[in-house]
């Protein structure tokens, strides 16, 4: 547990001792709170559904800061380690490849938690003004906001110890994200397209009713809205944004093994 908070420590105060870290900070609270304001004077001043379309909803800002961010983060993670000739140093480390691999996700979560806070302060300054925040679904939908970019990072992280390129693992990263994020709607448009090649009527039911289930298994923007959102805390959610990043946490571990043994 020590090794794992000695390199959590170590990556966020990289993150803020790297101009990357502090130009990706400052132009994405300077989006979210252009977009914020832009939407509070569209909506009509409507201090709730401008929060809700700034922390998702159809706040379309906010899924691209999502994809964005995380893969900008992870590809200086392992990548750039990798290229710089620092990981080798960090292999060597008396530490576990795990502690290695659970402290970089819990530092670049951690940037992500203070980069999405930023809302927090828009409605902290609104009741000051004395107007009423809702703060239940606020809340929810910033944890929520945090679980999203969780699973990114995991995700990015990934990506990042198979590949020595920040580049590629950026590019590759974004891909793997994007695709996450619109598979499910692409997924249905194309059963749609297969059942119509289907002439019995319950087998055409079956393939649809079964591929509607398991792409709504892995929808994000479904897991996100139908719980965090609301401000409500729905156990399932919670299992979904477990699990999925430590599936992926669990094989950076195994890459960076790879790695190890490669020598």
């Amino acid at each position: 547990m020590s090794g794992t908070l000695i390199i959590a420590r170590r990556e966020l105060t990289s993150l803020f001792y790297s101009p990357l870290g502090w130009i990706l900070l400052t132009l994405a609270l300077l989006l979210h709170g252009l977009v914020f304001s832009l939407m509070f004077g569209a909506i009509g001043g409507e201090v709730g559904q401008t929060f809700q379309a700034a922390l998702g909803g159809n706040g379309y800002m906010f899924w691209a800061l999502l994809l964005f961010l995380p893969p900008l983060l992870t590809m200086r993670l392992f990548a750039d380690e990798a290229r710089s000739g620092t990981l080798e140093y960090l292999l060597t480390a008396p530490i576990s490849d795990a502690a290695v691999v659970i402290g970089k996700f819990l530092a670049g979560t951690l940037f992500m938690a203070i980069l999405w806070a930023s809302t927090l302060l828009f409605a902290l300054a609104f009741q000051i003004k004395g107007i009423d925040v809702d703060w239940a679904p606020l809340i929810g939908s910033y944890v929520g906001a945090v679980c999203v970019s969780g699973l990114f990072i995991a995700i990015g992280l990934t990506v990042s110890s198979l590949v020595d390129s920040p580049l590629i693992a950026a590019f590759m990263s974004f891909i793997a994200c994007l695709a996450w994020l619109l598979g499910p709607e692409f997924g249905s448009r194309f059963l749609g397209w297969v059942a119509s090649f289907i002439e019995d009527p319950g087998r055409r039911e079956t393939l649809l009713e079964t591929g509607a289930s398991v792409l709504g298994s892995i929808n994000l923007i479904v897991h996100y809205t139908s719980s965090f959102a609301r401000g409500q805390v729905d156990t399932a959610e919670v299992v979904f944004f477990l699990t999925w990043p430590v599936f992926f946490v669990f094989l950076a571990i195994r890459a960076l093994e790879m790695r190890r043994w490669r020598g």
